[in-house]
C-alpha cells in the first residue's frame, strides 16, 4: 500500500516511474483503444514519446514558467504533453474540450499562453477563430496527424514537434535532466481555470507540493498497489481525475486504461475489467436506473427475488459494520449474491475493488444500493483550490451521507456561519492575477470553501450545501436546496431538478424529465405525443410526476415541500450554458432563462407550464 516512494515534484515521479520502476515491473503503463482493441504502451514507450516532445517544446523556445494550454480528450498524448511540460517547468493550463471559442480566448489571454496543444481539427478550428485576438499565442500543436497540416511558423503536428526534439536531443542529451533537476516543490505546476457557476473563470494556481502532497496523502489511506488497474473516463483537465486517476495511479505503479468516451464506459468496463475507478454520482445513478429498469421488465417472481436480495444485502452490510453477522444472514446473503449481485458486479468487469466518487454529493441511498450488491463506493470531498481532496471516506472506515474524515496533513474546521475551512500543503497559491479574490478566499492560510457543513459525533464531515445556494423563503425559513433536489432525483422520471424559492412564499421547481422513461410510460398507456414539447405539456404526464413527487417528499418538513413545478422540454446542457463542464447547474442562468415559467408558477395560478 502507498506510493512506490515519496515524491516531492512531478519530474521526480516521472523519473522514478520511467527509469527505475517501469523497467523492473515490465508490462504496460497505459492502455488505449487502437482499431477497437485495447493496446498497451510500455514505460519505455512512455519515456521515448514524452522526452521527444519535451525536447521539441524546448526547440520552440518554450521555457520554465511559460504557460502552455492543452485542450484534449483523455488519451496517452495528454500524459506525454503534461509530463513533457513538467520536465521543463512549463505551466500546464488544461482546458475542457467542451469550451467555446470565447472561453478559450479568455483563458489564452488571461494566462498569456505562448502555445496551445489541441487534439483534433474541431478544437483547432475553435482556436484559429480567435487566434488574432490572442497576442501572446505563438504556436499551435495538433495531436491528430493531419495530412493537410504542414509545419508553418505557428502550426505543427505532435509528431513534427517530436522530430524537432530528436535533433536537439542528439546535440544536447542532458537538457531535460538539467531542467527537471531545477524544479522545486513550490514551483507552479498548473493553472486550472474553474468554470464556476457564477462570473468569469478564475485561474487556480497549483504547485508541485500542492498536488504531490495530496497524492502522498491519498496513498497513505487507500490500499492502492502496482497490481491495480484504473479505468479513466473523467476529464484529465479536471483536478480530480488528474490527481487521482493519473498522478496517484502512476505513483502507485498502476496501469491506466483510457475509456473511449462517457457513452462507452459500460462497454469499456467489461473490456478493461478495472480494480479501481474514479467517478461522479451521475454514473452510479445511470447504472442504478438501468438495473431497476431491467428488473421491472422481468416477471413478478424475479422482481420479488431482486428486492428480497437488496433488502438482505442492506441488512448484511449493516450487521457487518456492527462487527457481527449472524450465521443465518451470511448463508442467505450467499444465495442472494449468487442469484442477483454477482450479475450486477459482472457489469463492472467483475474485479472492481472500489469506486472513488467525487465532484458532487453521493446520496446515502445510492451508496447503500451498491454496497448491498458488494460494490463499494468511497466518497471524498474537495475543490480545485485544494488540489482537490480535503476529506475522504476510507476503504475500511466509511459512512454514507458523509464525505469522510480529513486527509493526513489537512486541517478542517467549521466557521461560525457554518462554512467549511481547510488548511494544509494542498491549498492553492492563489488565483492567477486576482489578488483581491485570493485574499477573500484564503485567509491566514485557511481556504474558505464556500460550502456549508458540519462534523457528526464520529468525526465524519457532512456537507449541507453551497453557501451561495442557501436561500430564505419569504416566511423566513432557510433552505439548503441540494439535499432536497437529491430526494427528487431518485425518481425514475426525473433527470435534472432545480429548486426555486428565494424570497418566495413557497418552493417550486423546474424539472427536466427523463424523456425515455416518459415515452415508455406514454406508449404503454396510449398517450399520444409528437415530440418532447407535447409530451411534457400532457396533463397525464404531469399527474404521473406529481404523484411520484408526492411520495418522495413525505419525509420533508412542510416548508421544504415543492408545491408547484414546470416540466421542461429541453435538457440543461454545457452548450446552452446552463451547466458547467463539471456538470454543475448554473442556477442563476437557469432562473434567468426560465423566469417566465417561474413567474407563472407564482402568479399564474397554474400548477403546470
Amino acid at each position: 500500500m502507498g506510493s512506490l516512494k515519496k515524491f516531492y515534484t512531478i519530474p521526480e515521479l516521472y523519473k522514478y516511474l520511467t527509469e527505475d520502476f517501469g523497467p523492473k515491473k515490465g508490462g504496460h503503463a497505459i492502455q488505449r483503444k487502437v482499431d477497437n482493441v485495447y493496446k498497451g504502451i510500455t514505460y519505455q514507450e512512455l519515456k521515448e514519446e514524452t522526452d521527444a516532445f519535451a525536447f521539441g517544446l524546448a526547440a520552440l523556445g518554450l521555457k520554465k514558467d511559460d504557460c502552455v494550454s492543452l485542450i484534449s480528450e483523455n488519451r496517452p498524448e495528454w500524459v506525454y504533453a503534461d509530463f513533457a511540460m513538467q520536465l521543463l517547468g512549463i505551466i500546464n493550463v488544461p482546458l475542457y474540450p467542451s469550451l467555446t471559442s470565447d472561453s478559450i480566448e479568455y483563458i489564452l489571454n488571461d494566462s498569456e499562453s505562448k502555445a496551445i496543444i489541441v487534439s483534433t481539427g474541431f478544437q483547432l478550428n475553435k482556436v484559429q477563430k480567435v487566434m488574432k485576438n490572442c497576442k501572446h499565442l505563438k504556436h499551435i500543436i495538433i495531436l491528430n496527424d493531419h495530412d493537410d497540416v504542414s509545419a508553418t511558423e505557428n502550426l505543427f503536428t505532435f509528431k513534427q514537434i517530436q522530430e524537432k526534439g530528436k535533433s536537439i536531443q542528439h546535440n544536447n542529451p542532458d537538457l531535460l535532466k538539467k531542467h527537471s533537476a531545477e524544479i522545486k516543490e513550490d514551483d507552479i505546476c498548473t493553472i486550472i481555470y474553474t468554470s464556476g457557476t457564477t462570473g468569469e473563470p478564475k485561474g487556480v494556481i497549483l504547485t508541485h507540493e500542492n498536488i504531490i502532497s495530496n497524492v502522498n496523502a491519498v496513498l497513505d489511506v487507500y490500499p492502492i498497489t502496482k497490481e491495480d488497474i484504473f479505468l479513466s473516463f473523467l476529464p484529465l483537465c479536471h483536478i480530480f481525475e488528474r490527481m487521482a486517476g493519473y498522478y496517484t495511479a502512476f505513483a502507485a505503479g498502476c496501469t491506466v486504461y483510457y475509456a473511449e468516451s462517457i457513452e462507452k464506459v459500460a462497454t469499456n468496463l467489461l473490456e478493461a475489467r478495472p480494480t479501481l475507478m474514479t467517478s461522479v454520482p451521475r454514473l452510479f445513478e445511470r447504472i442504478q436506473s438501468r438495473i431497476i429498469k431491467n428488473v421491472e421488465s422481468q416477471s413478478v417472481t424475479k422482481q420479488k427475488i431482486f428486492y428480497w436480495a437488496l433488502d438482505l444485502g442492506r441488512k448484511f452490510y449493516a450487521a457487518k459494520k456492527k462487527g457481527s453477522v449472524p450465521i443465518a444472514l451470511t448463508a442467505k446473503y450467499k444465495i442472494a449474491d449468487k442469484l442477483v449481485f454477482k450479475k450486477i458486479r459482472a457489469r463492472t468487469g467483475g474485479r472492481l475493488r472500489f469506486f472513488i466518487s467525487g465532484g458532487a454529493a453521493l446520496s446515502k441511498e445510492l451508496g447503500e444500493f451498491f454496497e448491498a450488491a458488494g460494490i463499494q463506493i468511497v466518497e471524498g470531498y474537495g475543490l480545485t483550490e485544494s488540489s482537490p481532496v480535503i476529506t475522504a471516506n476510507r476503504f475500511d472506515d466509511y459512512k454514507f451521507g458523509t464525505v469522510g474524515k480529513p486527509l493526513p496533513g489537512v486541517e478542517v474546521k467549521i466557521a461560525s456561519d457554518g462554512e467549511i475551512l481547510a488548511r494544509g500543503p494542498n491549498i492553492m497559491k492563489g488565483y492567477y492575477k486576482k489578488k483581491k479574490e485570493t485574499e477573500e478566499t484564503v485567509i491566514n492560510g485557511w481556504l474558505h470553501t464556500g460550502d456549508i457543513g458540519v462534523f457528526d459525533s464520529e468525526g465524519y464531515l457532512m456537507i449541507t450545501d453551497r453557501k451561495k445556494h442557501l436561500f430564505k423563503t419569504s416566511a423566513g425559513k432557510y433552505i439548503a436546496p441540494t439535499p432536497i433536489e437529491n430526494i427528487f432525483l431518485a425518481s425514475k422520471y426525473i433527470d435534472q431538478f432545480v429548486l426555486i424559492g428565494d424570497k418566495r412564499m413557497f418552493l417550486s421547481a423546474l424539472i427536466v424529465p427523463d424523456y425515455e422513461a416518459l415515452k415508455e410510460h406514454a406508449d404503454a398507456h396510449n398517450i399520444a405525443y409528437k415530440d418532447e414539447a407535447e409530451l411534457t405539456s400532457n396533463e397525464q404526464i404531469y399527474k404521473l410526476i406529481e404523484n411520484d413527487m408526492t411520495k418522495l417528499q413525505k419525509q420533508l418538513a412542510n416548508y421544504e415541500r415543492v408545491r408547484k413545478f414546470a416540466l421542461l422540454d429541453k435538457p440543461f446542457t454545457i452548450e446552452t450554458g446552463e451547466i458547467t463542464p463539471s456538470l454543475k447547474i448554473k442556477r442563476k442562468v437557469v432562473e434567468e432563462k426560465y423566469n417566465y415559467l417561474i413567474e407563472k408558477m407564482y402568479f399564474g395560478g397554474m400548477d403546470k407550464n
